[in-house]
């Protein structure tokens, strides 16, 4: 994709007042249940990203039937997991006829000292949140235009943690938050699980500027603040 535009689009609650149909023919990577986004249909997305699953209120079995509801909804998509769930997926037959990729998910982005991209064939940082790993995702797959939605990042003002959808197997799965979004964290915890995530997301902003990689975040509102923004309909008025 060297010099291509792509967007990568997050499941925040801010996506619910975009029209994801004008994403038709665009190169679009999506995110954990991200399937379920009204108009995937019709946009269809060409990548879709799981990170490293969280065990416990969510087990394999749960797992399984989630990667099976996503396996029915991602159309053509190619995926990208952890290798955390490689062999699950290999025991059980999973995702049978699509391409499946995984990241070896395991240093710290604060270990990193190079800005060179990220080397997604070899052990990458461990992600925070998703679209971390969709960054580097993209910026390996040679995208020099990359567009963020849905990327909202703002439970801790809100102290509720919203999805621009309604879940399906995995609703009430969060162990960070319950079924109805009410967080199930404090401050402290959210604090440092947020500085974690913001210096990756300024690792990322480090890496992009020192390759000649436009991050852009035409995410409506939201916290997120390490990368410009611009209006998510600005993209369809050239």
């Amino acid at each position: 994709h060297a010099g291509q535009r792509c967007f990568i689009l997050g499941n925040g609650p801010s996506v619910k007042g975009l029209d994801l149909s004008r994403l038709q023919g665009q190169n679009v990577i999506t995110v954990s249940n991200g399937y379920l986004h009204s108009d995937f249909d019709k946009f269809q997305s060409r990548y879709h990203c799981v990170p490293q699953i969280t065990y416990g209120l969510m087990t394999s079995e749960d797992v399984i039937r989630w990667f099976e509801e996503m396996h029915s909804h991602l159309g053509a998509a190619e995926l990208f997991l952890s290798s955390t769930e490689a062999e699950l997926v290999r025991k059980h037959n999973l995702f049978a006829g699509r391409t499946v990729r995984y990241l070896l998910l395991g240093e710290s982005f604060d270990d990193k000292r190079s800005d060179e991209i990220v080397d997604i064939s070899r052990p990458v940082p461990r992600v925070e949140s998703v679209p971390v790993m969709a960054l580097m995702i993209a910026m390996y797959l040679g995208f020099k235009e990359i567009i963020l939605l849905g990327v909202d990042h703002d439970h801790f003002l809100s102290s509720s943690y919203q999805y621009a959808f309604d879940l399906k197997v995995q609703k009430g799965m969060d162990s960070t938050a319950n079924a109805d979004g009410t967080l199930r964290t404090n401050r402290h915890d959210d604090f440092q699980t947020l500085a974690r995530l913001w210096r990756q997301y300024r690792a990322i902003a480090n890496i992009a500027k020192a390759n000649g990689i436009c991050i852009v975040n035409s995410t409506p509102g939201g916290a997120l603040d390490e990368f410009d923004r611009r209006p998510f309909e600005a993209w369809f008025e050239e």
